[in-house]
This record gives C-alpha cells, structure tokens and sequence, in this order.
C-alpha cells in the first residue's frame, strides 16, 4: 500500500491556494492543517479548499505531530526562518522557489536540514513539468547538435503598488527573485555555471529592480541571454540554439508548454507531442516529495540541495554585478555612493 502523507501549508496566499487545488489530484496526499499568523484568514482558507485543521501560529502547526510535510508559500524574506523553523521540529519541507534571499541563507537552511536528517526541497515546480523533462532530454541526446545559446524571457507589466511583494524590498521584491529566477534556472539545467556574468538594470520607484537583462558565458563558449521584467509584457519563451537546429518552449515555457522544434533541413517547424496534465502542474513536485520520503530519502535526486545552491550563487553574482541589495539580508551591502556607481554604469 501507498504511505498516505498529512500536508500542511504554511501561508495561505494564492500560490498555497494553487498547490493545494493540485494536492487533490494525489490520492496519497491528506490536506490536514492550514496556518497563517491570521487565525481566522487561516481558518477561511482551510474551510474553502477542505483542510481538517487551521492554526493562526507556525509554531502551532510544526508542533502538531501529525504534520507530515510542511509546504512553505510565504514571501521568500520568510524562506530561511520559516524552513528552520520546520527542520528543527524535524518536519519534511518543500519550499517555495526563490528558496532563499541569497546563497548564504540556503547554506544555513540545508545545514539544518542534514543535522536534522530531514528532508529538504526547493518548490520549482518548472524542473517536474513533463514540457521541461521532454526538452532536457531531446537537448542531452544532441539531436540537434550541441547547444549553443539559451534565449529566455519572463515579463509581466506589474501593478505598481509599494505595498505588495513584487516592489517591496523588504519581501524580497525586484523580478529577479519572483520571476527572473525562471531563465537563471533554464539556462542553469542546460549549460551549468557560468563563468562571467554581465548585467543591465533598472530600479523601480521603490528602488527595487523592476527589469533586468543578463548575458551569461560558459567554459565551452556557450552563451545565455535572459531577461525578467516588471514593467512590460513579453512573449514568455524559452528557445534554445543548437548547431543543427532549434528548440523552443512557447509561451508560459515555465509550467506545461507546448514544444517547436527545428532540424536543418525541415521544411518547417514541428511540435513534439507533450503529455497533458491535470490542474495547474503543481502536483508533480509533491508526488515527487512523497516518492523521496517513501524511499527514505532526504533529499531529492532530480531537484538536489546542490542544484538549488547553484542556482542562488548564480543569482547571487548577478545582483553583485547589477549592484541589487536587500539592507536585512545581505552581510556587507555596499555603500550608498557605491550601489549608485553600479547603478549607472
């Protein structure tokens, strides 16, 4: 028989709304407790998507010795002390990308996790899609030549409110992290590290980043351009150049896309048949969690501790060259005169 697991979410935001509606799809996934530091929004969203317990304190929740999983889904300020705060109540977490503010925080959260013997897990959900696993694998058996360039966009013309996440430097707010991180991780599973990093940047009117442009260059000469944006819309694309032909993920390339493809000497393109999904794609991660927990494991193969490290040390490197600070988080922000230097160059 199948372990049933008893999840519970922590924050109860649109995203923590998203994945639940999808942990209905698993039959060994329970919805049993909700907990957010508003009991009665706690209480409301337990209600609404048929949790069995709402808690108004995280400390209450990761007490509760039923819980099973913890999903975190608050604003990634919150990644490193909420997720230590579910290690060190030896808990199974899954948390949300960007999983932390800057490498160093991931460091602390996986240390946690390994004192703790307790699994661990960044939420990017993208790694699990079957679009990006049949694109991985088209582009690993060299159909199409060696990959040459990654080309990827994220942009969406966001509600400029000081207020919400997205243009609150305290949050963690800037594209970057909420939805730069996308091209960083495609070109990151294609191509690895990069060995230089150049970036142009524009602030927004609460001096967080609102859009961003990044060129990366790779040991074997490959290169990857990228770009996350507040301030417009984009076609949302993930294309990949190889020697004898193209790859594209169309729009929305970061959940279940469909896939073009071109070989030199095809008349045109060709889509490559991808397997629908239910919901909104989110139940893959989570019954990838649940597989890594029935096979004893605290840490997942496909979506490693290491690949998360990466890729925030990657993310870490472009705010350095685009001189992007978060005052409550990093160590040694520079100075004033120093962050405006960078800032017009």
């Amino acid at each position: 028989m199948t372990t049933q697991y008893r999840w519970a979410v922590l924050g109860c935001g649109k995203i923590a709304r998203k994945f639940a509606e999808d942990l209905k799809l698993l039959p060994n996934a329970k919805l049993y407790a909700a907990a957010s530091r508003n009991l009665l929004r706690a209480e409301e969203f337990a209600d609404q998507l048929g949790f069995e317990k709402a808690y108004g304190s995280y400390t209450d929740l990761v007490e509760d010795p039923k819980v099973d999983i913890v999903y975190i889904a608050t604003p990634h300020s919150y990644h490193r002390e909420h997720a230590l705060l579910c290690l060190a109540h030896k808990k199974a977490t899954l948390c949300e990308k960007a999983f932390a503010i800057n490498a160093r925080e991931a460091r602390e959260m996986i240390a946690c996790a390994k004192e703790n013997n307790t699994f661990l897990m960044e939420a990017f959900w993208t790694r699990f899609q079957p679009a990006f696993l049949k694109a991985t694998e088209i582009l690993q058996s060299e159909k199409l030549g060696k990959l040459k360039m990654v080309r990827s966009d994220f942009a969406f013309n966001a509600e400029k409110d000081a207020s919400q996440r997205l243009y609150n430097i305290d949050l963690g707010g800037g594209s970057l992290l909420d939805i730069g991180i996308y091209p960083v991780f495609a070109s990151l599973m294609a191509l690895g590290k990069p060995t230089e990093i150049k970036t142009h940047t524009q602030f927004g009117f609460t001096e967080c980043e609102e859009s961003i442009i990044m060129s990366f260059k790779y040991a074997n000469n490959a290169m990857a351009s990228l770009v996350s944006s507040f301030a417009s819309h984009s076609s949302i694309q993930t294309e990949y150049w190889c020697e004898q032909g193209y790859l594209r993920l169309n729009k929305r390339w970061f959940a279940n896309a469909q896939i073009s493809i071109w070989e030199k000497g095809m008349q045109r393109e060709e889509t490559v048949p991808v397997e629908a999904i239910q919901g909104k794609g989110y139940q893959y991660e989570a019954a990838h969690v649940m597989q890594c927990l029935d096979e004893g494991k605290i840490e997942s193969d496909m979506m490693s501790l290491q690949t998360t490290l990466d890729l925030l040390e990657i993310l870490d490197r472009v705010r350095a060259d685009a001189g992007i600070i978060f005052p409550k988080h990093d160590l040694s922000p520079p100075k004033d005169n120093e962050l405006l230097a960078k800032r017009s160059d």
